[in-house]
């Protein structure tokens, strides 16, 4: 037993130097208490249809920095199993993450990636840098590898602010499989069920150097048609109001945008949407 289990204080591996990372100490001292590691037994699966599942987020690279956002539905095969989850999260101040997913690991993943992060910067003195926040966050997603091959998958979208890029190429979109591959995204990225038809919508309304107003209707319309083909996404719910989430990243740090100005402008995207059912047409 450590010193910490017999009510002395703490044990002795918190004085052994080792790794500055928080998920590989944990691993090393008490791996039970990574959900990451946790593999159902053998000949086991996961039934999708009684386990949660997150579905269709997405990024885009805007005038002051790069957009995340997320709807807010989570399926348990055909039911809906809640309506008014959160997908986008901070990972720090100049970094978020979205998931689509097995909702229960994707919240594990995200609070561990967040200590992560603060691990990193408090023993080392100096934050991260974006590359290698999204080089530790996939290899996060291998060590899921197990649970992902038996119907647990875990899908983050990473989104940041480097300020170390050229002006105007500082908001950075990464991409993930299940398997930890690492992809940095250009200009806009999905995931999730509904991700090709947000996909979709984006490649028609992207343009560079879009306002952050521009860039937030850009994500309604793409979340709108992903609902629209994807029964597992969620759309604006007037009735109950609850509207996606959608945040920003830029030179002063995250911002999760205030929830009238969310609803401000679904509002005024479901109007324009009662003339032009399928949404506004690409630019020529």
């Amino acid at each position: 037993m450590t010193q910490a289990e017999h009510g002395g204080g703490l044990g002795e591996e918190f004085f052994v130097p080792g790794s500055s990372s928080f998920t590989e100490f944990l691993a090393a001292h008490r791996p039970e208490l990574l959900a990451t590691r946790r593999v159902l037994p053998d000949g086991m699966r996961a039934d999708a249809e009684r386990v949660p599942h997150g579905t269709t987020v997405l990024a885009l690279t805007y005038r002051d920095g790069v957009l995340i956002a997320g709807d807010r539905r989570a399926t348990m095969g055909n039911l809906i199993a809640q309506r008014d989850l959160e997908k986008v999260h901070p990972a720090d101040d100049h970094t978020a993450v979205a998931f689509a997913g097995t909702v229960g690991l994707a919240l594990d993943m995200v609070k561990l990636y967040q200590v992560e992060l603060t691990h990193f910067e408090k023993i080392e003195g100096t934050p991260m840098t974006l590359s290698g926040k999204a080089r530790r966050l996939a290899g996060m997603i291998r060590e899921n590898l197990g649970q992902a091959m038996q119907g647990l998958a875990v899908v983050p979208l990473l989104t940041g602010y480097d300020p170390t890029r050229p002006e105007g190429e500082r908001g950075r979109i990464f991409g993930f499989d299940v398997a930890g591959g690492l992809y940095e995204k250009r200009d806009f990225h999905a995931e999730g069920s509904g991700s090709p038809f947000a996909r979709g919508a984006l490649k028609k309304l992207f343009h560079r150097d879009m306002s952050r107003r521009e860039a937030a209707l850009a994500a309604l319309q793409a979340l709108y048609d992903a609902a629209d083909d994807d029964s597992a996404t969620g759309g604006p719910d007037l009735g109950r109001r609850i509207f996606p989430i959608v945040s920003v990243i830029t030179e002063t740090g995250f911002e999760r945008l205030p929830e009238p100005e969310t609803a401000e402008l679904a509002h005024e995207m479901i109007a324009h949407r009662a003339g032009r059912p399928d949404g506004p047409a690409a630019a020529l």
